[in-house]
């Protein structure tokens, strides 16, 4: 394999869709060595058919608003790869919604969702539909006439969508709600579903949680420990309020959370109040942090800044893709940062990815720190398959276990012959072996 000559045909193919070629480059980069001790994934051109979504689902939404006055979003849904299990991945509701942008996010899922272990492959959705300023009933019509368009090619063996930015347990249980009215049956169709419905427990604090646990394995085995750390924290959604919430439960202080208007300094830490007023402003459709600030007489609110402006032990991104910059990067390294665990998708951009590494401190990448939310999804699945519901506990204990062995992968594969382990390699050559052999295996189609 070549990497240029793949990435430059495939610029040439896919010229505006940046975010696309910028997860197809880091993944090409890291494997390419691994890649080229197999003779049987050239001869099956792997690479070539693995880059390319199997098909895309692109269509009309749509419907009616508030005030009588018909509206038109356009939704999509990629279904990029099933060697080892039905398309599995989120929904994605958000004015900067293109085909670029779901297109990484479902490459990026083929790798994260291989990490886990469980059969699920990659795919991911969504439209350009904000759901900012809108009513209940506007956004139950809109995920109505969406799901009219989508369900013919989803289902619980087939394709099962979850949330992600913009579409909570709100949209998800509208979007099943009409599912279920359309194709007549009861099925794990989607997951983060309601937990009088069918959902998993602690499926919303589970991308957040399983990070927190993947960042413990990091530092125990460097001999650290997450406690009495500053950690520093984007976004204030479900993701950053599950790690918020987890961190803190294992002793680290959460100093800064961050929205669009700025950061949010955060000095005494979190508790249980303050990650109840996140979830509040989370759900109050409003992208800003500001009113933390007034709440708490504690916190003090810098508008315009970012979470990593503020000094910190260990930086969690957990809002958007490349958030965080080479600028940001360098920020940080000044500020005395150590670690630094992606918590969105390809939360940092490649400048701040090479700094980190260069000055070899703890970095890894979103599709294995943030692969507790669909591995969680997984398990829902699988209750669903067995018409039965665990104990939080229980599903506590698995994703334990699955982030634990994610880890065991990215050190298996990531450990450098100077004892550095590169996560970013580690996550995508465990993945990547997974996938291709399926492939390989199941032959040319």
């Amino acid at each position: 394999m070549d990497t240029s000559e793949i990435m430059t045909r495939l610029r040439v193919k896919y010229a505006n869709e940046k975010e696309y070629l910028q997860a197809v480059q880091e993944v090409l980069e890291t494997i390419e060595d691994v890649y080229n001790r197999h003779p049987e994934f050239e001869e099956a051109r792997i690479i070539e058919r693995l880059v390319e979504p199997d098909r895309i689902f692109t269509f009309k939404v749509t419907w009616v608003d508030d005030n009588g006055d018909i509206q038109t979003n356009t939704g999509y849904r990629v279904q990029f790869n099933s060697a080892i299990g039905p398309y599995k991945g989120g929904l994605r509701f958000h004015p900067s919604v293109n085909l670029s942008i779901l297109k990484f996010l479902g490459f990026e899922q083929i790798f994260k969702n291989a990490l886990t272990t469980l059969p699920m492959g990659g795919g991911k959705g969504g439209s350009d539909f904000n759901p900012k300023g809108k009513s209940d009933a506007e956004i139950m019509r809109f995920c109505q006439a969406f799901m009219l368009e989508l369900w013919r090619n989803i289902g619980p063996d087939t394709d099962v969508p979850a949330g992600d930015v913009g579409v909570g347990g709100r949209e998800i249980g509208y979007l099943f709600g009409m599912y279920k009215k359309l194709a007549r049956e009861h099925t794990g169709v989607l997951t983060g579903k309601g937990m009088t419905w069918g959902g998993s427990l602690i499926r919303p604090e589970a991308t957040g949680f399983g990070a927190v646990y993947f960042v413990q394995h990091m530092l125990h085995l460097q001999g650290k420990d997450i406690k009495g750390r500053n950690v520093a924290i984007s976004g204030f959604g479900n993701v950053a309020w599950g790690a918020a919430t987890k961190a803190t439960q294992l002793g680290a202080h959460v100093i800064a959370i961050s929205g669009p208007d700025g950061v949010i300094y955060n000095p005494e830490g979190m508790n249980d109040e303050k990650l109840a007023y996140m979830l509040e402003l989370r759900s109050s459709n409003n992208d800003v942090v500001a009113p933390f600030a007034e709440k708490f007489p504690d916190a003090v609110f810098y508008p315009g800044k970012k979470a990593w402006s503020i000094k910190c032990d260990i930086a969690m991104p957990c809002a958007y893709q490349n958030e965080l910059t080479g600028e940001d990067a360098a920020e940080l390294l000044a500020n005395g940062t150590w670690c630094c665990a992606e918590v969105s998708n390809m939360g940092c951009t490649p400048e701040a990815i090479a700094a980190f590494q260069k000055a070899r401190i703890l970095f890894a990448p979103g599709k294995a720190v943030n692969a507790g939310g669909v591995a969680t999804s997984g398990l829902e699945m699988t209750q669903n398959a067995m018409h039965i519901s665990w104990s939080a506990e229980e599903v506590d204990r698995k994703l334990h276990e699955i982030m634990s062995n994610i880890h065991k992968s990215c050190v298996q594969y990531g450990t450098q012959p100077d004892g550095y382990v590169n996560y970013l390699k580690g996550a995508n050559v465990a993945g990547f072996m997974k996938v291709a052999t399926a492939m390989l295996e199941q032959g040319v189609i």
